[in-house]
């Protein structure tokens, strides 16, 4: 139910990440040439900005593109592994943000603005290119810089803004909770409190660690989800099925995920056909069998997941290349289904 999270490499993912927790802010007139002697920010960026008020740190690069994008990667070094999040994670809340689904679910309409721009942009946010350099010879060099006050008012405000929409998401009336609707927005706001804590780590570090020890975990919804999961019972009807074999395969996926199958009348129903026919192939000795299979899950009969895969499967007698399609179809449910049905769940993200 749970998956393993698993820091990203920073240089491959640092644009990615990070461009969901700070907001880009790059001067233009801050080019300097290599006429002069090396500024002495150069070497310690704190002689020229007050370390009381920022973070900084610089970089270096055979262009200004990447001289600027060294010196944001060695800013955020500072706030070091705590901040990242798991690929996944990264990758719904992104797409939520880009989608608009974030705004549809917080009251702070212009933090959830500033949120969905910074995630169209290609540069880290809240970050600032203070001063470039040219050495007049091959080297650009680049000083990031963070203002400390101005990015505790920016967190805080996300955080803030997140928890809106968490609590918003969770909020609901049993009925409405133990539904798949219910299982999704538990999902999704298990999503919002991990960037949270991103967010809040990153707090920390900028010497405001209070906010951060009230926000609750991503796996804190996690355990809800699995707890709405046992609450809702999915029957498995099965067509052509022998000895139980397509039905037991899809019963381990969803108990896999923590559905329990069966129950009495229930509103979600996964209905699945199976249908074999024999098939000749010239020159071939062997007897083959098609096999397809279709399963819908459905609620009260409208199709929510469609699922459905062939194939041939041959022996030298029918009956065991009946035998071989059936093992073929049941040995397939098992290993992709379960996966399936949990990544529809998890996108079923709910719009207000």
């Amino acid at each position: 139910m749970f998956e393993k999270k698993t820091a990203a490499p920073l240089p491959v993912f640092l644009t990615f990440y990070f461009m969901l927790i700070f907001s880009a802010v790059q001067s233009a007139d801050c080019q300097s040439a290599g006429t002069g002697r090396q500024p002495d920010w150069v070497r310690a960026p704190y002689t020229k900005y007050d370390q009381v008020t920022f973070f900084a740190a610089v970089g270096s690069g055979s262009s200004r593109e990447t001289a600027e994008k060294s010196a944001i990667g060695n800013l955020a070094a500072i706030f070091g592994q705590s901040i990242q999040v798991d690929e996944k994670i990264a990758v719904s809340y992104n797409e939520a943000v880009r989608n608009g689904v974030t705004a549809n679910w917080s009251e702070n309409t212009s933090v959830s603005s500033a949120i969905a721009t910074s995630a169209g942009m290609d540069n880290l946010v809240g970050a600032e290119i203070g001063d470039t350099w040219f050495d007049g010879a091959s080297t650009h060099f680049a000083a990031a810089v963070m203002n400390k006050r101005n990015a505790v008012q920016i967190y805080t405000s996300m955080i803030n803004s997140n928890q809106t929409i968490i609590d918003n998401l969770t909020n609901i009336p049993a009925a409405q909770k133990n539904t798949l609707e219910g299982f999704a927005r538990y999902q999704f706001a298990a999503t919002v409190a991990d960037i949270n804590i991103s967010y809040g780590n990153v707090l920390s570090v900028l010497g405001a660690p209070e906010i951060v020890q009230k926000l609750k975990r991503g796996d804190d919804y996690r355990i809800e989800a699995l707890n709405i999961t046992k609450e809702i019972p999915v029957g498995v009807t099965v067509s052509n099925d022998r000895s139980g074999r397509i039905q037991g395969a899809f019963a381990k996926a969803l108990s896999d995920i923590g559905f329990r199958s069966g129950g009495n009348n229930p509103r979600y129903v996964l209905n699945v056909e199976i249908v074999t026919s024999p098939v000749e192939i010239v020159n071939n000795a062997n007897k083959w069998t098609r096999i397809e299979v279709t399963a819908n899950l459905t609620d009260a009969g409208a199709v929510l997941l469609p699922y459905s895969f062939n194939s041939r499967e041959g022996h030298t007698s029918q009956a065991e290349a009946d035998n071989r399609a059936y093992a073929m179809a049941e040995n397939k449910i098992s290993k992709e289904y379960k996966d399936i049905l949990f990544e529809y769940l998890s996108r079923l993200i709910p719009v207000r």
